[in-house]
């Protein structure tokens, strides 16, 4: 576990500085589009270290924001919130994570922050509903493994990176067709400028799908492992996982830059349906996997 928690953190940084040199490569060249010459390397370096420093600092606020989330209350929440309190106390955690609650049909839940110190766990309102309580209790678990596991830097720093990269991407592809519109195109640097925009535009999709998929699938078997560590029940995980992969409802507050974040894939098209093993693109392992995983840790 120490040695998943130490990947973790490099692995956090080394996202960092890949997404500093991509957003410093994107906003250079809309500088360079808009002709601000040699002052557009200035520019990129002061927007991407900018860019980096407030979205770790920020990027729970970023996830619950996009998700519209709310504080969870002991007057409306109390089953959470006893059973939270109880498991902070197995976890060994020292900080109690923060309750949110979303509104959605969907049963699903995710943990965010940059560290056990600044932790939130985020769940829906179908998960309430449709879990009984020791299956409630297995997922807030699986989420304060994720906590107690430092995955929730990495994934937290994911998401919003994923999202930032693609808006400024839709940015630079604006600013090239506004150039063109201009009729600017005196010069055989344009032309090339033009072929380096077009590669990143072209590439940077991609370089998204990457980042989200250094946020190992094992870890989830590892939260789960963890889960169990906590609850000494590994039939109420594995319970949830059934009622909540069985579920028709899409999570319609889930996006392709937050999807890896939940304990289950929140899009049905993408979920497994049965298969046994998850694609090479899946962000989650398959649920046949994970309950084969939960039912032979002894």
């Amino acid at each position: 576990m120490f040695e998943d928690i130490r990947r973790n953190k490099i692995k956090t940084a080394g996202i960092v500085g890949i997404f500093i040199f991509l957003v410093t490569l994107i906003v250079y060249y809309i500088c360079i589009a808009f002709d601000l010459g040699s002052v557009s390397i200035v520019i990129a370096m002061v927007f991407s270290f900018t860019s980096a420093f407030a979205t770790y600092y920020n990027c729970d606020k970023i996830v619950l924001a996009s998700c519209r989330a709310r504080p969870a209350t002991q007057e409306e929440d109390l089953k959470l919130v006893n059973i939270l309190d109880a498991l902070v106390v197995s976890s060994g955690l020292t900080t109690k994570p923060k309750l949110y609650v979303v509104e959605d049909a969907q049963p699903n839940a995710f943990a965010t922050g940059r560290n056990p110190e600044h932790a939130i766990i985020c769940v829906t309102t179908g998960l309430l509903e449709k879990l009984d309580y020791y299956e409630l209790e297995g997922v807030v678990a699986h989420e304060l493994g994720h906590i107690k596991n430092y995955d929730i830097m990495l994934s937290a720093v994911v998401s919003v990176m994923v999202g930032f990269i693609v808006i400024i991407t839709d940015w630079l592809a604006r600013s090239f067709m506004w150039r063109d519109s201009d009729g600017d195109d005196d010069s055989s640097s344009n032309a090339i400028i033009m072929i380096v925009g077009i590669l990143l535009i072209s590439l940077s999709p991609i370089f998204a799908k990457l980042l989200q998929l250094a946020v190992s699938r094992r870890r989830e078997f590892l939260a789960d492992a963890t889960a169990i560590q906590f609850t000494r029940n590994p039939e109420g995980l594995i319970s949830a996982l059934q009622k909540i992969s069985s579920d028709p409802n899409e999570l319609r507050t889930a996006s392709a830059a937050t999807a890896h974040m939940y304990i289950a894939e929140p899009f049905r098209k993408n979920a497994t349906n049965g298969r046994k093993h998850a694609s090479w693109f899946s962000t989650h392992p398959s649920i046949e996997d994970r309950i084969e995983a939960l039912r032979n840790i002894k």
